[in-house]
């Protein structure tokens, strides 16, 4: 397995990168690297994994992360092995001192500096924001020179004004920052995503990372905030989800395919991570989408 820690987003000759991405995969490897980062979805979906956080991604979904933030994009091709369609999304990366030290002593940058203090928890920008940002990042991609600086300080004076965020990654998230922290966490990741949908081992788990399955149970939440059995169950409720709004199986279907081996359990699962029964949710689907 091919195992990312720290990539170079950027070169040290420039201020901001900008790309449209049109790939087979997202990098499904947990990995980090020193800049901030601003990313659109435009076509795809799959697992997110970005700090503590597991959540399904989709269309349209834009996300704000400070440096070294651990994150991972797994579209369902990466996961199926498909080679059908290609992914696409469009990603800004600028360095924590492309303001140099103004950012820091001058009032006009008061904002900016508690956006950057955001965004080291993750931010997922939603509504009016969400939208005006998404098309001046397409604006972006044509843009050259200081051109394109001033639109990108547009762009994050926008974010820095808006309400329209949630956080992603918890309060007392506590960031996986090293070579080893890495190594493990993305092969537990891996491990998870190849099996999710079977009965999981968690002695075999631990094995994998050289634990006893105590301390990997302790170890685990130590980094997600969350126990093992808790994050196996979100990783299936997401997996559900998404089938659900496909609207292609049966309620029993979903329930056998997302890992559970009794529909009672799965009723209950569901309900306790999105708040309704999986027939409530899909039903409510339904509707927003007609």
């Amino acid at each position: 397995m091919k195992q990312i820690v720290q990539k170079s987003a950027i070169p040290s000759s420039r201020i901001l990168v900008v790309k449209q991405l049109e790939e087979l995969h997202f990098d499904p490897n947990l990995h980090l690297h020193p800049e901030y980062q601003l990313f659109l979805v435009l076509k795809g979906q799959g697992t997110r994994f970005i700090g503590d956080n597991i959540t399904i991604f989709k269309p349209g979904d834009l996300v704000f992360t400070g440096p070294n933030m651990p994150h991972m994009w797994r579209d369902d091709n990466s996961a199926s092995g498909s080679k059908k369609s290609k992914i696409m999304g469009i990603v800004i990366y600028f360095p924590q001192d492309f303001l140099g030290d103004i950012i820091q002593v001058k009032d006009e940058m008061e904002k900016l500096r508690h956006l950057f203090d955001k965004a080291t928890r993750g931010l997922e920008i939603h509504g009016k924001t969400n939208r005006l940002v998404s098309k001046m990042m397409q604006e972006l991609l044509h843009v050259k020179g200081i051109s394109s600086i001033i639109l990108l300080l547009k762009i994050l004076n926008m974010l820095a004004e808006s309400s329209e965020y949630t956080y992603i990654t918890h309060i007392n998230y506590l960031p996986v920052n090293n070579k080893v922290e890495t190594d493990r966490m993305n092969k537990i990741y891996h491990y998870l995503m190849k099996n999710f949908r079977q009965k999981v081992s968690l002695n075999e788990i631990a094995d994998l990372i050289n634990m006893t399955e105590t301390s990997f149970s302790r170890y685990f939440k130590s980094r997600v905030n969350k126990s093992f059995s808790d994050f196996l169950k979100e990783l299936r409720v997401d997996y559900a989800r998404k089938l659900i709004n496909e609207n292609k199986l049966s309620i029993n279907q979903v329930s056998y395919d997302s890992g559970y081996s009794t529909i009672s359990n799965f009723n209950k699962q569901f309900k306790e991570v999105t708040g309704k029964t999986p027939l409530q949710y899909r039903n409510e689907y339904l509707k927003i989408s007609m």
